[in-house]
């Protein structure tokens, strides 16, 4: 059995000899773990993590940081590490040596693994050589050929991945519309069909999921409608998909020219998730953070809003026992990739997690406990 709390320990001496000094994390509040608390719901919880802090070792910051990841976590998911632009250098091979790193670290923990992704199908996320490819005078045999030894590849290399993200952000969140690549332009929009035939065939036992980040926000109505209809459509057709994937980065909108920090639609939020569950969808949270891009200055107040922001939300999003899941897209404002996408006006670092960049708990951290401690349970993801 994992030690947590020596674990939080080991994460307070590897910075007392670090570059902040003075700082630790608070062991004492960080019992009984998120994972423990989501487990006994039969929820699975952990967080998104670079290959970097398990490649770098030994190192102050990479040992907290791995300290608070093995304390608090039941599963990983790779930030970047499984995309197709990390493993695929070319037509031909694959480097699975990062990606490697982090599913060894979660075998050595006791932790499962889930899947991101099979195909972000979004033009600006895919590899130089597969946008410029040359697919023949077959466009649409040769298109479905390389997808389909994509994914019959990377499942056959990660057998133990309990839910894979099929399909990422292939509605545009402006119009609706689906997205179009170099594959869906040789195969046509069946390519997200054949994604998930491929995955079911490849990887019998996960669970499917197609992951966006449609919101409860304001300004998020044609991005949802368009998610809607695509899972719709993927039901009508017989597509193999078991659920859901809501990303979840509340908050501060991002974008530049994003404002307010609250612009929930919580009816229309809800209706969109009954419409969900009414296709017999399950429902997982797969990048959970909270955007403080708009709040003032004062640490204390945006810590305080973020966490009654977090709070709310997964209040919302327990209630449904449909949802099994629940990623934080990182533990540590230290390393989140808000500090480096839509600076704030006054230019201080933002504060989106659930552990600050010194690794000590913070109320979002409390926030989350207390959710999980208030749900429901539920059946657990095998």
């Amino acid at each position: 059995m994992i030690d947590r709390r020596a674990l939080l320990a080991t994460a307070a001496a590897a910075l007392s000899t670090s570059a902040v000094a003075g700082t630790a994390v608070r062991g004492q509040t960080a019992e009984p773990s998120l994972h423990a608390l989501a487990t006994q719901k039969g929820i699975i919880f952990g967080s998104a993590l670079p290959a970097a802090p398990v490649l770098n070792r030994g190192t102050a910051d990479a040992d907290a940081w791995l300290a608070v990841i093995a304390a608090e976590c039941g599963a990983l998911v790779c930030e970047n590490e499984m995309k197709w632009p990390a493993l695929r250098p070319n037509a031909t091979d694959f480097t699975f040596g990062r990606a490697d790193a982090i599913v060894d670290y979660a075998a050595a923990h006791n932790m499962k693994m889930r899947g991101h992704t099979l195909l972000w199908h979004h033009p600006q996320w895919f590899p130089d050589w597969l946008t410029n490819h040359d697919f023949g005078s077959r466009p649409a045999s040769e298109a479905e050929r390389i997808l389909t030894a994509h994914i019959r590849r990377v499942c056959a290399q990660y057998p133990q991945v309990v839910s894979w993200d099929v399909i990422n952000e292939t509605v545009d969140a402006d119009t609706g519309e689906l997205r179009e690549t170099s594959l869906s332009k040789a195969m046509g929009q069946s390519v997200l069909d054949v994604a998930f035939h491929v995955a079911r065939e490849a990887a019998p036992k996960a669970q499917l999921v197609y992951n966006d980040y449609m919101s409860w926000e304001a300004g998020h109505e044609r991005h949802r409608a368009g998610v809607m209809r695509l899972l719709e459509g993927f039901r009508a057709r017989g597509v193999p998909i078991d659920a859901l994937g809501v990303q979840s980065h509340i908050g501060s909108g991002n974008s530049d020219d994003s404002v307010g920090f609250d612009t929930a639609q919580e009816t229309e939020w809800r209706r969109f998730l009954d419409q969900a569950i009414g296709l017999d969808l399950k429902l997982a949270i797969t990048e959970f953070d909270v955007h403080d891009k708009n709040l003032p200055a004062d640490p204390a107040i945006r810590d305080r809003e973020v966490a009654a922001l977090g709070r709310r939300y997964l209040d919302l999003m327990l209630e449904y026992p449909q949802l099994d899941t629940v990623m934080a897209w990182g533990v540590s404002d230290r390393h989140t990739w808000l500090q480096g996408r839509w600076p704030r006006a006054d230019g201080l670092p933002k504060r989106p997690n659930p552990y600050d960049a010194d690794y000590r708990a913070k109320p979002l951290r409390q926030a989350m406990a207390e959710a999980f401690d208030a749900a429901a349970p539920r059946p657990p993801l095998v």
